[in-house]
C-alpha cells in the first residue's frame, strides 16, 4: 500500500492518501475543504481511481472536503455509524474491511474523543485520527467525549498492535509526522510509563481548554459531508 501524507497548516490536520500501486484504487482519509484542489490535483497526477473518502470521526476543527471530492470523483464517503450521518454512503462498524485492489484497510472502533471515532489499520501502520496523537491524545471534554472510553480504545485496542506499527495521527502541533505504537506506550505522557486508567481520566478531566473555534460550523458541516444540510443524500 502506498501512502502520501498531506498537511493543512490552518487546522494542523493530516490528510492521508492510500492506494494500491497495481490497480491505482485509492482512499483519502480526513480531507479538508480548503485543500480540495490540492488533493484533486495529486489524485489526477498519480492517475488514481478514488474509491473512498474516509473520516476518522465527525471533526470539530475543520470542515471536510468529502462531499465535493465525491461529486468530482464518484467515490463513497464513509464515517462511523454513530454519526447518524445522512450524507454518508457507508456507515462503518468495528472490523469492517475496505478493499483497495489486493490491499485491505481494517476499521477499528476507537471512541473516546467522540463516539464516532475510528482508526484505520493496514499492515505496519495505523491511522489514528484524534484518538491517539504523537505524545498525546484527543481531548474528551466536548461532543460525546469520554476519557474512560478513550483509555480503553487506546490501551485495549491500539496498544495491542505490534510495537513497530507506525502511528499516523490526525493532527500534530509541533512538527512531528509519525510515531510508533512502541514509542507511545513508552513515552506518551498521558498514557505511557505505567499510567493507570484512573490517572488518565483525571488528567483529561483537569484540562481547561477553550472551545474549538470552528465547532459551531464544523460539526453540522461534517454531518452533511462539508456541503451544507441541503446536500444530504
Amino acid at each position: 500500500m502506498n501512502i502520501r501524507q498531506l498537511f493543512d497548516t490552518k487546522s494542523s490536520t493530516y490528510t492521508y492518501l492510500l492506494w494500491d500501486p497495481e490497480t491505482h484504487e485509492a482512499a483519502l482519509i480526513d480531507s479538508v475543504r480548503e485543500q480540495v484542489e490540492r488533493d484533486a490535483r495529486i489524485i489526477n497526477e498519480l492517475g488514481l481511481n478514488l474509491r473512498y473518502l474516509l473520516e476518522t470521526h465527525i471533526h470539530a476543527d475543520h470542515v471536510t472536503g468529502s462531499g465535493t471530492l465525491r461529486n468530482r470523483f464518484g467515490a463513497k464517503v464513509a464515517v462511523h455509524r454513530n454519526s447518524a450521518s445522512r450524507c454518508a454512503d457507508v456507515l462503518l462498524d468495528e472490523a469492517d474491511v475496505i478493499r483497495l485492489g489486493r490491499h485491505s484497510i481494517v476499521v477499528l472502533f476507537t471512541p473516546g474523543h467522540t463516539d464516532t471515532d475510528v482508526s484505520f489499520s493496514i499492515p505496519g501502520a495505523v491511522f489514528t485520527g484524534d484518538t491517539l496523537l504523537i505524545r498525546g491524545s484527543g481531548r474528551t471534554d466536548f461532543q460525546s467525549g469520554d476519557p474512560g472510553a478513550a483509555w480503553d480504545s487506546i490501551t485495549g485496542k491500539l496498544f495491542t498492535l505490534p510495537e513497530d506499527t507506525v502511528v499516523y495521527p490526525g493532527h500534530d502541533y509541533s512538527g512531528q509526522t509519525a510515531s510508533t505504537i512502541g514509542e507511545e506506550k513508552a513515552s506518551n505522557p498521558c498514557l505511557g510509563g505505567g499510567r493507570t486508567r484512573e490517572e488518565y481520566i483525571a488528567i483529561m478531566n483537569a484540562m481547561d481548554l477553550p472551545k474549538p473555534r470552528l465547532i459551531d460550523e464544523a460539526v453540522p458541516g461534517n454531518l452533511s459531508c462539508g456541503q451544507g444540510p441541503d446536500s444530504a443524500a
